[in-house]
């Protein structure tokens, strides 16, 4: 098929996610590589958004190719319960990383049945029936994780499972309170958590569950302490603490994973994406010994015909050992660094930038009608005009492929990328952000 009929068999005949069906007309890809992906035109972008904050090694990683190649020689496919060396290589890789108060591994198919699949232990091994997550975060689209998530996309799942509550956390830059510092709103914060904890009943309390550094929900990052002060609320009342690190793990932040920024361990931590770059389907949960040994005499009511895939896991071993062997930790600390000085010297040019986040290679731009008063870009939950839509499509034009939720532009490249690459693609950025200063600012 040439390029207009696979877009037009594909619009035809796909259901394409998050998007009015009606005229849809993909770019079709021809190859990717590195951090650029090519049309069949020979045009070429670069992933600013790591597809979906996934393709952390980048395009045409050979060590992985050659690993699903190797494995699929041998089998392509076995369940759970036969032994596989991929799987049992690449759950040893991990374990062997964390702190010793970390036992096993539930491989799932990726991270919003990570998160179902978390709750479902969590419930188990306390004996409780509620959930606590928080407004503004991204858990997964299914019936389970989509309730977790606190943003317009769970509408479409009400009425909500009982026992799942949402509540309010930190986001420092819409914040009306004004805080003398970081500790005041941080114990704010902590502070409201705990009595809703106390009002929904402690000892009914199974878990809290939240995104290590919030999303897609604007790469919004807790004031310093504010992990800590959840660590002790879940101490106290004896709750499970998961931390969902499905977009912030695997090096994004320049840990491996992003609680390891804040000195803080979680029970349970959920995972996908970045564990072998998307390259094949793949998530889990991580649990610490206590919840992994509590199943040694009762029964794990969890299961996946998926589970650990052998050639998913074969990628993520390869993967591993490409972060490792390359040390991407070190390198997204130098490069995130850059990155953030570039975000910066963009935010001091444009009108339209409120404010600019960012950890590692894990950034936002956060887009505003009025910096005084910090109005957003769009409305929480609505873009009747297709304001972001049409500046995404801007950076497209140019080259540079991300993508937007509420009024944030999303800036997460591949791991991999240079700081000439960086430099080279926030002027594209910038371009975009004068118009955007110029048709839409107060």
């Amino acid at each position: 098929m040439n390029a207009n009929e696979i877009a037009k068999t594909q619009t035809s005949n796909v259901l394409l996610g998050w998007s009015k069906q009606g005229g849809l007309n993909p770019i079709v890809v021809d190859r990717a590589e590195g951090i650029y992906i090519y049309d069949t035109e020979g045009n070429r972008y670069a992933d600013m958004s790591s597809e979906q904050v996934n393709v952390n090694a980048g395009y045409a990683n050979k060590e992985m190719n050659e690993a699903i190649k190797a494995q699929l020689d041998k089998y392509a496919y076995v369940q759970g319960s036969w032994g596989a060396e991929p799987r049992a290589l690449l759950a040893k890789s991990i374990i062997d990383r964390l702190p010793k108060t970390f036992g096993k591994i539930f491989f799932t198919n990726g991270g919003a049945d990570a998160n179902e699949n978390a709750i479902k232990m969590a419930r188990m091994y306390t004996g409780r029936f509620k959930v606590m997550s928080q407004y503004r975060s991204y858990h997964g689209s299914t019936f389970g994780a989509g309730n977790l998530t606190g943003e317009p996309r769970h509408f479409a799942l009400e009425p909500a499972i009982p026992g799942f509550i949402h509540f309010r956390g930190p986001y420092s830059y819409q914040e009306k309170i004004k805080f003398a510092s970081e500790d005041e709103e941080c114990e704010h914060y902590v502070d409201k958590l705990r009595e809703q904890v106390i009002f929904e009943g402690g000892d009914r309390v199974a878990a809290i569950i939240l995104e290590t550094v919030i999303g897609s929900n604007g790469v919004i990052i807790y004031p310093k302490n504010y992990l800590k002060g959840v660590r002790k609320i879940c101490d106290e009342f004896g709750i499970v603490m998961i931390c969902d690190e499905v977009m912030a793990g695997w090096y994004r932040t320049g840990k491996m994973f992003a609680y390891m920024n804040f000195d803080v361990t979680p029970d349970i931590i959920t995972f996908a994406k970045g564990v072998n770059s998307g390259y094949i389907p793949l998530g889990g949960a991580i649990v610490k010994n206590d919840i992994a040994h509590f199943f040694d005499d009762k029964f794990l009511s969890c299961g996946l015909t998926y589970s650990g895939h052998p050639l998913a896991c074969a990628a993520g071993v390869a993967c591993q050992e490409f972060y490792l062997k390359n040390d991407i930790e070190a390198h997204v600390q130098k490069v995130g660094k850059h990155l953030g000085q570039v975000l910066e010297s963009i935010k001091a040019k444009h009108k339209s930038v409120g404010d600019v986040r960012y950890i590692g290679l894990f950034g936002g731009v956060e887009l505003v009608k009025d910096r005084k008063t910090r109005e957003p870009l769009v409305p929480w939950g609505q873009d009747p005009q297709g304001i972001m839509g049409s500046i995404v499509k801007e950076l497209k034009c140019r080259g540079f492929f991300t993508y937007s939720h509420e009024n944030v532009i999303m800036v997460a490249p591949p791991l991999i990328i240079t700081e000439e690459q960086i430099d080279e693609e926030l002027s594209k950025l910038d371009e975009v952000l004068k118009i955007v200063d110029e048709k839409y600012v107060l």
